[in-house]
């Protein structure tokens, strides 16, 4: 730029002074540099500290190799803000690529190109454009080496590492840059994160490439974002495919992996949810065929049995006819096609966790992720741990010295941990005996008000919602109050103790969090439906002899499962905190950031180009944090908890969570593309720890829905009545209410049990002898024949559907073969070309040896020649 502010043209970028710049980008001044990284600080009252602070930071970057443009506060839109703009030149990019051994091109690809399908026009539609798709074209890579630079396929090198690696590289040397000075070396004023916990900058990121809504005026920047936002991040593309490649090309491989998980999971849905919603109709549609609740319904039947008190005191005698309704309800989820639904979703787990192996290794070959993690998370030692520890030993891989944790204060850590997340689990199991508490003592409050009651209108009500409803509902709404209490509480309790613990890598560190906040979140989020699956019910005892939650001085008498069974408030319990968790969900990631951005996004569409700046521009945009994705991956594993672990109690569960991920990949998509920074480009080779606890919850699905069809469902006491105790000829299930039932002679119930007006002789569920019999009021034959039925069943499901489940993952390979023959093909390609290299290298070196001694020996001939002339 001349003195006089006219235009320069500066290597083939047009260049525009200060008076008339468009700020709007994303090179340094001189529109040559690329701005690969920015800070921003505020001058505050602890000033001169920070100042000093910042001094010796940026002259350790600049001794570093990286160039540093500076912003005043005058020039920026709030008048407080400076902005320190970070460029990395060649030299540093190529140094710290062989650091972390990058992978870059060295040769075209000569793999052909995968056979047009049959038919492959139908899905047309639902593909996005070729150069979205593949905005790159393939290459066979190697491990990038600064001595071999000619090896490489280097056009240009300012383009040669994308801007994802070069703000990686960037701040893999931020987080390692010291700011003390040189005659003072204090190990623990070290990295970037450390500046930004004491303030002494106030954000660190690299840039978006453009705004999203429109593409950037340089022709020379690819408009990445605005291509995601048109074609990934708006909800009327959500029958598109995701861009995978555009994904991982701008927002590294880390992300690029979930959001490929995170789509490959919504897919399989469809196969669940299309099955659960067919046994939903089966149900629906066998509805008149359902002899068990006509006969509940009958006046003639149901109505002509009184029923025993389900609490003391306050609870009266009932009809049996008075749940007709709710047995009408259990039926739709719960019939024949329960089993069969449950076994089908055995393998279904089993399928996707297969297909998405081989999802995962065509991944890692196209993204270069092959042997990834141990070259580069397994050896990188954190910042934190670096500083924090302060023995030292050798290494016997590296044979270098390094940091360690003394082993009495990481076994001291450990237990610290251990008591800490202990207690905190005994936390979540004394809620959930709360509210198990609080269903004991209102159930007999719904019930004397809806037995009192005197209007017609809440007798209606009262014949549609029963007191079981009533209590369920509201239990199910208190718990699922309390587990986001807690959840908001433990989130901050994980990171501490994860950080007290301090993990060596960023892998281990992303592994201990994840299994501390998994084991918290499946004892908080499924502990209740556990109670009501296998608990509520199975502990009740007998008119006269009942059972008490704590002790009969309490007077809270266990619960009793409906005559229909417990599965339809196990289903009621699943349906309320499951859909509950998915609409705060969305509140909290859709609602709450277009509301709190609503206008920082209007200021940036309004502000001029020549003012607003694009490093202003991302300021106000929300930062994304390390453990962004963490939550992302926590949100989707418990939601596949919920449609694994008690499907059988609810086969719509996967529709739901099906349109819920439909609507998460499109605000995940949105939330990436406008509301946050761009994050640092991060590897990642798969989903980490989160693959062996999908594993561990694929394995517990199988028993847990055994065991919900086995006790908590009506099914097997209903097939051995059919098969063995109904009377006559015909198999039919006309008598099995009346069968179901035992009788009890109310004048032997105790006074403390006794209601205070009633019938006589009632009626209770189980299968006891009648009184009057030599064994009264102990368990009949039929109960020993239904729980061995219930036993073989458990044993017969599990063992099939195991046999199944480890058939199909013998029978899948977890890499394609395509995939391992082009692996090796590509290893082969590098040996061979870099020998070939090493060989051409070798022989130029010889050669001009050979004619350097060449001239020489002649030059030594003409200087014999000479002096024998003369």
């Amino acid at each position: 730029m001349n003195l006089h502010g006219h235009v320069v043209v500066y290597e083939s970028r047009t260049v525009i002074d200060k008076f008339g710049q468009n700020r709007d980008s994303v090179y340094f001044k001189d529109g040559v540099r690329h701005i690969d990284f920015v800070l921003s600080y505020v001058d505050d009252k602890d000033g001169d500290k920070k100042a000093e602070r910042r001094r010796e930071f940026e002259a350790n970057l600049e001794k570093a190799g990286l160039e540093l443009e500076a912003e005043d506060k005058s020039e920026s839109d709030d008048r407080k803000t400076y902005y320190l703009k970070i460029h990395a030149p060649w030299e540093v990019l190529a140094t710290y690529a062989d650091v972390l051994k990058i992978k870059v091109p060295f040769k075209a690809s000569d793999i052909p190109k995968a056979r047009e399908v049959p038919l492959e026009w139908l899905t047309q539609p639902f593909r996005l454009p070729h150069n979205v798709m593949r905005p790159e074209p393939d290459y066979f890579t190697a491990p990038f080496d600064k001595s071999k630079v000619e090896f490489f396929l280097i056009d240009d090198k300012d383009t040669f590492f994308p801007p994802s690696t070069r703000n990686r590289i960037v701040y893999y040397i931020l987080t390692r840059c010291p700011y003390y000075k040189e005659d003072r070396k204090e190990k623990d004023k070290t990295g970037i994160k450390r500046l930004l916990n004491n303030g002494t900058y106030t954000s660190a990121y690299p840039l978006h490439d453009c705004k999203y809504w429109k593409k950037a005026q340089d022709m020379q920047c690819e408009s990445e974002r605005y291509h995601l936002y048109k074609n990934w991040a708006r909800f009327l593309c959500f029958y598109k495919k995701q861009p995978l490649n555009l994904i991982k090309k701008y927002y590294g491989e880390k992300i690029g992996i979930y959001f490929a998980w995170l789509g490959f999971y919504t897919e399989m849905l469809f196969f669940a949810a299309v099955m659960g919603v067919i046994c939903f109709v089966y149900g629906v549609l066998s509805y008149e065929d359902n002899i068990t609740s006509k006969e509940i319904c009958d006046p003639e039947i149901g109505g002509m049995i009184v029923m025993c008190p389900l609490c003391d005191k306050k609870c009266s005698y009932w009809k049996l006819n008075s749940t007709c309704l709710s047995s009408w309800q259990s039926h739709l989820f719960d019939n024949e096609g329960t089993v069969f639904f449950a076994m089908f979703m055995g393998i279904w787990v089993t399928l996707f966790l297969e297909f998405w192996k081989r999802r995962q290794a065509r991944l890692e070959y196209e993204w270069d992720l092959v042997d990834f993690e141990e070259e580069q998370q397994q050896l990188q030692i954190r910042p934190e741990y670096e500083l924090k520890c302060s023995g030292r030993r050798l290494n016997r891989i590296t044979q270098e010295t390094e940091p360690y944790l003394p082993f009495p204060s990481k076994c001291a850590r450990f237990c610290l941990s251990g008591a800490t997340v202990l207690f905190w689990t005994c936390l979540i199991v004394a809620c959930i005996m709360g509210v198990i508490a609080y269903r004991l003592a209102v159930y007999a409050a719904f019930a004397s008000v809806m037995k009192d009651s005197p209007t017609s209108k809440i007798q209606l009500v009262g014949s549609l919602i029963t007191p079981q409803l009533a209590t369920s509902v509201t239990a199910s709404c208190i718990n699922f109050v309390i587990i986001l209490i807690l959840n908001f509480l433990y989130e901050h309790v994980a990171i501490w103790i994860t950080d007290m613990e301090i993990p060596k890598t960023h892998l281990e560190y992303e592994n201990k969090l994840t299994m501390k906040m998994f084991m918290f979140q499946f004892v908080n989020y499924y502990s209740s439906s556990f109670y009501v699956a296998f608990f509520k019910g199975k502990f009740v005892g007998y008119p006269g002899n009942y059972s008490y939650m704590f002790g009969k001085w309490s007077k809270l008498r266990n619960e009793e499962c409906a005559p229909g069974g417990c599965l339809i408030e196990l289903t009621t319990q699943l349906l309320i905190v499951m859909a509950g968790k998915q609409m705060v969900g969305n509140i909290q990631e859709a609602l709450l950031p277009l509301f709190r951005n609503w206008w920082g996004s209007r200021k940036g569409r309004s502000h001029p180009e020549s003012t607003y700046s694009r490093w202003e521009q991302d300021h106000n945009l929300q930062n994304f944090s390390q453990f962004g994705l963490f939550y992302e991956y926590l949100e989707m594993v418990i939601q596949f908890g919920f449609i694994t672990l008690f499907v059988a109690s609810f086969p719509l569960a996967p529709l739901l969570a099906l349109f819920n991920n439909i609507l998460e990949v499109r605000v995940d998509a949105w939330k990436f593309t406008t509301q946050f920074r761009r994050p640092v480009a991060a590897k990642a080779r798969n989903i980490g720890a989160w693959k062996e606890i999908l594993n561990v919850v694929a394995i517990l699905s199988v028993v847990t829905n055994a065991f919900i069809v086995a006790f908590t469902s009506d099914m097997i006491p209903r097939l051995v009545y059919l098969y063995a105790y109904h009377p006559g000829s015909e198999a039919t299930m006309r008598g099995y209410i009346t069968n179901s039932l035992s009788f009890y002679n109310i004048s032997q119930i105790p006074e403390d049990n006794l209601p205070e007006h009633g019938e006589n002789p009632s009626c209770y569920r189980d299968y006891r002898y009648p009184p009057g019999h030599e064994k009264q009021y102990t368990h009949t034959m039929q109960f020993w024949h239904i729980l061995a039925a219930k036993l073989a069943f458990i044993i017969i499901m599990e063992h099939v559907v195991f046999v199944v489940k480890f058939f199909v993952a013998w029978l899948i390979p977890d890499v394609p073969v395509e995939v391992k023959a082009h692996i090796k093909r590509e290893r082969f390609l590098v040996q061979e070309y870099l020998h070939n290299y090493e060989v051409e290298k070798l022989k130029m070196q010889l050669s001009q040896s050979f004619c350097l001694s060449r001239a020489r020996h002649i030059s030594i001939e003409k200087l014999s020649f000479v002096a024998r002339g003369t």
